[in-house]
Parts: C-alpha cells; structure tokens; sequence
C-alpha cells in the first residue's frame, strides 16, 4: 500500500457520511450522547469498543471530521466492509508484526492536523463486553503526544439480531472528554508504560459504557474509583 492510497477526495467521505446516516435514520433509532466534547477540529486519535463490522460507520455518522481509520488489512476483503473502505479511505495494518508504513502514515495524518481511528482491541468482542486491549493505539498515542477521544459504542453487538426480528434497533454514540497522555513515569521501562496506558484509555473507554457492556474492566474501573485513582471516570 503506498501512501497514496488512504487519502481520499472530501467529496469521498461526504457522500460516505450522508450515505450512512441516511441508512442509520431509516434502519435503526440511533443517537449521540456528549456531542459538546467533540473537539472542532484534529489532531485527535478517536478510539472505541469494537462489537461489529459497522462499528466505524457509526463514528463517520456520529463524527463531524473526516477520520483515517487503522484497520487490519483483512477486513478489505469483507463484503461491503472492503469496499467502504476503499472509498473513505483508511490506513491498510498488518497483522503478526510492527506495520513501520501504517505508522508513519498515522502520524503524518496526526502532524497534518488531522483525525485517525482506533480500535484498541484489535478484533471484534464475541459477546460485545469489553476485552483485553493491545498495546498499538497506546503506542500510537504515546509516540505522537497528540489528544485521545473515548467513543463508547452501544448497541451494535445486537444489531444483527434487530434486523432479523424486523426492527429498528437503539444503537448509542457516548462520546468523552478529549484528554492526553500523562508523562511517561521514569521509573518505568517501555512496555510497563504502555501496559499503563492501555489501562487508562481503556478505563475512560469503559467508563462511557453501561456495566453489561464493561467485560473485563469492570472490576478495574470500580476498584480505580473506589480508591480515586481516576478520580474523573
């Protein structure tokens, strides 16, 4: 993939957002929470739980700025999924080792100003509930020092099964606070610091989302308010 290739026209993504909020008004009831945190404007890494193939259609509908996705290389294979993104635009990673060209389009898009998107997960939840994060958007985040924006999804994980009985599911954008990394502790080698962020966005990420769908960061996220560790999930 050469770097040409995830930067697509405006007039791309504008029909590619109109197209699928048109789609989401008449197939589902969906609706924003938080839209008073959505900064006007990039750089900005967007992160969110992954439930389902459609989970970044609903950040382009809900997301006022264009977003570069990082999504695995596997997924332009998928039907429709595949073809979406060749007409948004996103940044192709490959699985198994470090993407060097991935990243050095992600940071180009974050030092333009821009937005990418992250799903720190790396794969879909198979019950919806939060599983245990990857290092990668820590890293990217850590790297390019530029503000986080937690986006809970809720909903999608059953949206399947709406369709199916012939409804309307209710699917929910919570969008947080933008934030940044704290300083890196010196006293800490690298993976120990990004085994800490990756604790702390995904704290914030689950603390957008209601407790069913918390998984394995609900026990964390109680004990993190209980003893004021993160005084502000």
């Amino acid at each position: 993939m050469n770097d040409a290739e995830y930067r697509v026209s405006a007039r791309n993504r504008r029909v590619v957002r109109a197209a699928t909020r048109f789609l989401l008004n008449g197939l589902t009831r969906w609706q924003v929470q938080g839209a008073e945190n959505i900064p006007p404007h990039g750089p900005l890494i967007v992160y969110a739980n992954h439930q389902n193939h459609l989970d970044g259609n609903m950040l382009i509908a809900a997301l006022p700025w264009g977003i570069n996705y990082m999504a695995t290389a596997d997924l332009w294979d998928v039907p429709v999924t595949g073809q979406l993104l060749r007409l948004y635009g996103a940044i192709q990673l490959h699985r198994g080792a470090v993407d060097r060209t991935a990243l050095r389009q992600a940071y180009q898009v974050l030092d333009d100003g821009g937005v990418i998107g992250i799903f720190p997960e790396g794969t879909q939840s198979p019950t919806g509930q939060l599983i245990r994060a990857r290092a990668g958007a820590s890293y990217v985040a850590r790297q390019s020092d530029k503000p986080l924006l937690p986006v809970g999804l809720v909903g999608l994980d059953r949206l399947y099964d709406g369709w199916l009985h012939r409804e309307r599911p209710r699917l929910t954008v919570v969008i947080g606070q933008p934030y940044t990394l704290p300083p890196r502790d010196p006293a800490q080698g690298r993976r120990e610091d990004l085994q800490a962020m990756t604790e702390l966005m995904m704290l914030k990420l689950a603390a957008l989302l209601p407790p069913d769908y918390q998984g394995v960061y609900r026990e964390r996220l109680i004990q993190a308010r209980r003893t004021g560790l993160l005084d502000d999930v």
